[in-house]
This record gives C-alpha cells, sequence and structure tokens, in this order.
C-alpha cells in the first residue's frame, strides 16, 4: 500500500517567520548538518529578508513551508548559492529544512518537487543540492528528485564532507 503524500503550501517569508523558523530549528538534531547547534534570531530575520529580495529579484527563494494546517514546519526552495569559498559557486541551490515533528512524513520531498516546478518556470536550467555526506535523509530526497551525485567537498563551515547533487530541469 502507497502511502500518501501531504498537502504543503509554501509561501515568501514574512518577518513573523523568522521567529517560527527559529522556534523549528531550535533543536540541536534539526541542526546536526547545519553548524551543529542552534543559530540566534538575529540570523533567522537576516534570512528571511533577504529571501523576500530574492523572491522579488529572480521569482524564488528559499519560501516557508506550512502543512496541511497552516503550521510553519519549515523551509524549502532554491536561492544562488550563498558561498563562495567552497561548493557550487554562482550556481543555483534548492534545499530544505524541517523542524523534528514534520521529518519522515514526505513534506521534504514534496515541497522540493513544488520547488523545482516553480525555478523551471522562472527559467532555471539547472539545480545543486549540497548535503552533507552523513544525511542519510535528505540524501534519500536527492535521490527521490532524480539528482544525480556530482562531486565531493569539504564545508569550511562545518569542516566535514558533502556532496553536491545535480539535476537538468
Amino acid at each position: 500500500m502507497s502511502r500518501l503524500l501531504p498537502a504543503v503550501r509554501l509561501r515568501v517569508p514574512t518577518d513573523e517567520d523568522a521567529h517560527a523558523w527559529h522556534r523549528a530549528f531550535a533543536d540541536p538534531e534539526v541542526m546536526e548538518f547545519h553548524g551543529g547547534r542552534p543559530a540566534e534570531l538575529s540570523v533567522y530575520e537576516e534570512l528571511t529578508a533577504r529571501q523576500r529580495r530574492h523572491d522579488a529579484e529572480l521569482g524564488f527563494c528559499l519560501w516557508t513551508l506550512l502543512s496541511e494546517d497552516g503550521e510553519v514546519i519549515g523551509f524549502t526552495g532554491a536561492q544562488p548559492w550563498p558561498h563562495q569559498d567552497f561548493g557550487p559557486a554562482g550556481e543555483i541551490e534548492i534545499g530544505w529544512r524541517l523542524a523534528r515533528s514534520a521529518w519522515g512524513k514526505g513534506y521534504a520531498t514534496v515541497a522540493a518537487r513544488t520547488t523545482l516546478e516553480r525555478v523551471r518556470a522562472a527559467g532555471v536550467g539547472r539545480v545543486v543540492a549540497v548535503v552533507d555526506a552523513r544525511n542519510e535523509r535528505s540524501i534519500a530526497v536527492t535521490e527521490r528528485l532524480g539528482m544525480a551525485r556530482a562531486e565531493p567537498f569539504t564545508s569550511t563551515v562545518t569542516q566535514r564532507e558533502g556532496y553536491c547533487f545535480r539535476l537538468t530541469l
């Protein structure tokens, strides 16, 4: 019997979403592959502001991810790769980060597929996903999206090995 995939909504992040992301990502388990510890609220305030600019300028961003009942459960979307010292500089990265309570329910895959449709409609021809080599859950999402594993790298943020996955749209 196949599992029904959840319905999701994506919206451009609001000022209030910075607070919701801060709460959703306060769990060290959520942050294991993103620096290992929760970030300060100011990080999410800057991130949501940057995503609003991306949406206005590019037509896509890291959108706030809402569950079927309207709860903020994280983000998913696309943005220009934000680092110059490692990874796929100059390329469009898709990504996702979910609250622990939303793991294992299909949200990341459904939202990432919606992201691919939206970035394709915005004229993007190829995307990358950058994943910590130990993050089996995110690697599984890239596989479900049909992404191909490309070059490895070492993150200057976490000092750990990661993989760049690529997909032509």
